[in-house]
């Protein structure tokens, strides 16, 4: 439901990496923050109650112990080390109870054994860290294993360790609101990561961490400095050395979407920053992120982010009014 906030459940066992937590947590305060509103809620929770200590010594303050009743909000199960020894008898009754009434029930990284164990993967298609792929294929064998960095399958969620948490999160944003949302809050952790081979360029896109073609990372650099006068497919395709067909497979096939998706997100991406930290006119903001009137514009902001650029505008001030 429109200007509804998801909220999230996070269980969070004893022993895990910091990292992990940040994979779920971030992707989402980023949304809301590029939003500017509250997407998604979240509260964590501990087997006990108390906060949880990380494998580097600091610790993740929680909001409670883990006591679960007919929520029906999504459930997320993060674990990393030494996982049996957390996973309490009382803790997988009450999380084969919980299951029967969540949405979605998502094991992070060593918490798809926490699933796997209370047969909440039963029937199921997962995956787990690679180091412990075949331990866990062979723990469970009614669980079928897919070598994925994540596996989303119906109401389970499952995810190989911290990177493939972060791609299962821009995923869940790009399905609940768009593939615009998902592009800006990935551009947030982008890195740029040199390979032993000079040719192979790495970099998170939505849904994936893949290695990107050099025609596609090419072409993303041209829309990235061409927001405020966009070039044709075929022009675009021309400057990359490949036709505008091949082009359109390639990001179809890396990206997910097609060219002309991809450069109106960075450009809408961009009127939206220009709309929620400037004052500029809709008119100025049009005319700076490529489209040929204010109303072309209103139409396709409003189509992208449910609300005008005005409507944006004024939420903004009521909500600084409010808080003054």
């Amino acid at each position: 439901m429109e200007g509804e906030i998801q909220h999230v459940d996070i269980l969070v066992l004893p022993e895990i990496n910091l990292i992990l937590a940040a994979s779920v947590i971030e992707p989402l305060r980023a949304a809301n923050r590029i939003a500017g509103r509250d997407l998604y809620g979240w509260t964590l929770y501990s087997p006990d109650g108390r906060s949880i200590d990380t494998k580097s010594g600091i610790p993740v303050p929680v909001s409670g112990p883990f006591r679960p009743t007919r929520e029906s909000d999504p459930l997320f199960v993060l674990a990393s080390y030494n996982w049996k020894r957390h996973a309490t008898r009382d803790l997988r009754f009450q999380l084969s109870q919980t299951a029967r009434h969540r949405s979605l029930v998502a094991g992070i990284e060593a918490g798809s054994f926490v699933l796997a164990e209370t047969s909440l993967l039963d029937g199921f298609s997962a995956t787990t860290h690679w180091e412990d792929f075949e331990e866990f294929a062979g723990a469970y064998p009614q669980v079928t294993m897919v070598r994925e960095r994540f596996v989303i399958d119906g109401k389970r969620i499952t995810t190989g360790g911290s990177l493939p948490t972060l791609d299962l999160m821009l995923e869940l944003i790009r399905r609940a609101h768009g593939y615009s949302l998902a592009l800006e809050v990935s551009r947030l952790f982008i890195y740029e990561q040199q390979r032993t081979r000079g040719d192979l360029l790495q970099m998170p896109s939505v849904g994936s961490l893949r290695i990107i073609d050099p025609r596609v990372q090419a072409a993303v650099r041209i829309m990235e400095e061409t927001v405020e006068a966009p070039l044709s497919l075929e022009k675009l395709a021309r400057r990359c050395g490949v036709s505008a067909r091949r082009l359109q497979d390639l990001f179809k096939t890396i990206l997910g979407v097609v060219p002309h998706e991809h450069y109106l997100a960075l450009r809408l991406n961009a009127a939206r920053r220009k709309v929620i930290e400037t004052r500029a006119s809709f008119v100025e903001i049009a005319a700076e992120t490529g489209f040929n009137s204010a109303s072309a514009f209103s139409r396709c902001y409003r189509s992208s982010f449910a609300e005008s650029p005005r409507d944006t505008r004024r939420r903004l001030n009521a909500r600084s009014t409010s808080a003054g």
